[in-house]
């Protein structure tokens, strides 16, 4: 049996990395997968800056996809936990009676939805700003 609740916590302590969907789908599953490299090379991007400082070109590059990653988990998270009970039962678990899993879900998808946001803000807030640097910077090189 898939629960709901423990899917919706996953997703929002692991989704970064994709634990939901192999929770749900098993270790074959691509898109589970395609979250793991995302994440680390978003990873690389924040040891990166860390190292080399905020000037570092790839870095900037690098750190949204971690941001995105955990949005996606956190959208992954609310979707689960708003899911209705009878429609999760069917999909993850035919056959079973339907388990009413009150409020455990919903408190996850409430967690998500300020991660998710913030994580996503961010991640959109770090790349515009550094790609307009970028664009200064080139001007500035070109004009003189």
């Amino acid at each position: 049996m898939k629960s709901k609740t423990l899917a919706t916590w996953i997703a929002v302590l692991g989704g970064t990395f994709g634990l939901h969907r192999f929770y749900l789908h098993g270790l074959r599953d691509r898109w589970g997968w395609l979250h793991v490299p995302l994440a680390l090379l978003g990873l690389a991007g924040v040891q990166r800056m860390n190292e080399l400082g905020q000037d570092d070109k790839l870095a900037w590059l690098l750190i949204p996809l971690l941001g995105f990653t955990i949005a996606a988990g956190m959208l992954a998270a609310i979707v689960y936990g708003l899911t209705p009970d009878e429609k999760w039962d069917a999909r993850h678990n035919p056959g079973a009676p339907v388990h009413a899993t009150r409020w455990g879900p919903v408190l996850g998808a409430i967690v998500a939805l300020m991660l998710g946001a913030a994580a996503l803000m961010a991640s959109v807030a770090f790349s515009g700003q550094r790609y307009f640097e970028w664009q200064v910077e080139e001007s500035r090189k070109l004009s003189q």
